[in-house]
């Protein structure tokens, strides 16, 4: 069987990290190497990996220069044909491993291939919300933003297990990209050769939770955005006019995104009132709900 490098990057994450870590070190997979560097938690999370440190093949809580560096560090420390990272919220399914090599025959010899398997969608408790599998096949599709990556086309990146000397090859992650690094990380994959196999088979588990870096819609979306229009540019696959085209898609696609999540805000926004007297209004009814109890609380007294 193929040696699989593991990697999970971690800060204040000890609400969660226990699973993470236990999601891992239970696949019951002969060969696997695990990697777990933490940026200096404060919380819980050093006692946490401590506890498990028998277990793994590295480890270390020390100030860093963010999750891509950590990422990047782990996998350049790997000596596997494989890889994947696994973030300290989110966790690898039972048996994730052994099913993709058993089932999918997967190779002892370096490969091209991303083998990507369903991603399971869990709330902050750990009860299912729905199960994904996405649809980019090629560099169009993943730089196709409004018609395929937010069309609900996206690559579920704890689903996602690569041949680690490509992904070193091709650079690894992006360290300044601190919001989609895993999504241009495909795209530069995919320009050094990569092809995509949708397994069909349960990988990872993404949670959903308010601290994480999804919840900020606005800057992730940018980023994106910014990483897509780099790999347009950079992709030699494209002619002129399909590059062209595509590049005017996405900074249309930049201009109309702000409005419709302020429409999505709420009811106000989206019956056209102008966005300061939304924001008073706002910020008016926020203050009455923190007097009212406080008001009630008196008369009662």
């Amino acid at each position: 069987m193929p040696r699989v490098t593991v990697v999970t990057p971690s800060f204040n994450q000890g609400q969660f990290i226990e699973e993470t870590l236990r999601s891992v070190l239970l696949q019951g997979y002969p060969d696997i190497e695990y990697f777990v560097l933490d940026g200096g938690s404060n919380d819980n999370s050093v006692e946490v990996i401590q506890r498990y440190s028998p277990w793994l093949s590295f480890w270390v809580s020390e100030r860093d220069r963010g999750q891509s560096a950590a990422i990047n560090r782990g996998l350049r420390m790997g000596t596997g044909t494989y890889a994947t990272w696994i973030n300290s919220d989110d966790m690898l399914c039972q048996n994730a491993l052994a099913q993709h090599v058993l089932n999918r025959g997967l190779a002892e010899e370096q490969s091209d291939v991303l083998y990507i398997g369903d991603c399971l969608n869990i709330d902050v408790e750990g009860a299912v919300l729905f199960t994904h599998r996405g649809r980019v096949y090629s560099l169009e599709d993943l730089v196709r933003i409004p018609s395929v990556w937010r069309a609900d086309g996206w690559i579920d990146q704890p689903a996602v297990l690569f041949p680690l000397e490509l992904a070193l090859r091709a650079g690894g992650l992006n360290e300044s990209d601190h919001y989609t690094m895993d999504y241009e990380f495909w795209g530069k994959l995919l320009i050094a050769g990569a092809k995509i196999q949708y397994t069909g088979i349960p990988f990872g588990i993404f949670r959903l939770h308010e601290r994480q870096k999804t919840q900020h819609s606005l800057k992730q979306t940018e980023s994106m955005l910014n990483a897509a229009v780099d790999l347009v540019r950079s992709g030699d696959s494209f002619s002129p006019e399909t590059k062209k085209e595509i590049l005017a898609d996405l900074e249309t696609y930049r201009k109309a995104y702000p409005e419709a999540v302020w429409k999505g805000s709420g009811r106000l926004a989206r019956a056209g009132l102008p966005a300061s007297l939304v924001t008073q209004i706002r910020s008016l009814r926020r203050a009455l709900e923190k007097e009212l109890p406080r008001a009630f609380k008196v008369k009662g007294s």
